[in-house]
């Protein structure tokens, strides 16, 4: 049986597993920054979770829900062109209801990420380069054909991993684990914009 802590465990990284893997829409937009590393894919005995529930949710949690997420992705990737900066610009392109203006683009992915907005440049010429992106007429950026296709198999390829995991949770936690941790992720944003 799972209690609401365990489920902090397991679920802690719902706003990583967005943009990392499904895309996000705006409601969570502000739920902030997951790994900038390469992560490679643990043991299933050096990564699964003890069977005693930590006594709360913490940064060691977070951060391990997180690199399990990112290696989820990492072997989605595998065999693609695409890195996990240029699959979120792509997926986030993906995500908008229309073609986005270039500029505004790089910014949103850089506050989502918390990546350095040349990083962010960078990998969207990538995506144009590549033909997974193109510009129209008025400057804006939409998915190709070919970004789309690409996006649908790395979905499918995550999709499975990541629905077995969620789905042993109850949607009420799921839902609970949503609002700390954004409530959590705003108030880091808050303080890292003092510095």
């Amino acid at each position: 049986m799972f209690t609401r802590t365990a489920t902090f465990g397991v679920t802690v990284s719902v706003v990583g597993a967005a943009l990392l893997l499904a895309g996000c829409n705006e409601a969570t937009s502000e739920s902030g920054p997951h790994s900038n590393t390469t992560v490679a894919v643990a043991s299933t005995t050096e990564s699964a979770p003890s069977a005693a529930a930590p006594a709360t949710l913490n940064p060691a949690i977070i951060g391990q829900a997180e690199k399990h997420h990112a290696a989820v992705l990492t072997r989605a990737l595998a065999g693609t062109t695409l890195d996990e900066k240029q699959w979120i610009v792509l997926n986030q392109t993906l995500a908008a209801p229309e073609p986005v203006e270039r500029a505004a683009h790089i910014t949103r992915v850089a506050g989502l990420t918390r990546w350095d907005p040349a990083d962010v440049e960078s990998s969207l010429q990538a995506l144009l380069d590549s033909g997974l992106l193109h510009v129209i007429s008025d400057g804006s950026v939409e998915p190709t054909a070919a970004g789309k296709t690409l996006a649908d198999k790395v979905r499918a390829e995550s999709g499975a991993i990541v629905t077995a995991a969620y789905g042993a949770v109850a949607p009420e936690d799921l839902a609970i684990t949503a609002r700390v941790l954004t409530t959590i992720t705003a108030r880091m944003a808050e303080e890292l914009a003092h510095g």
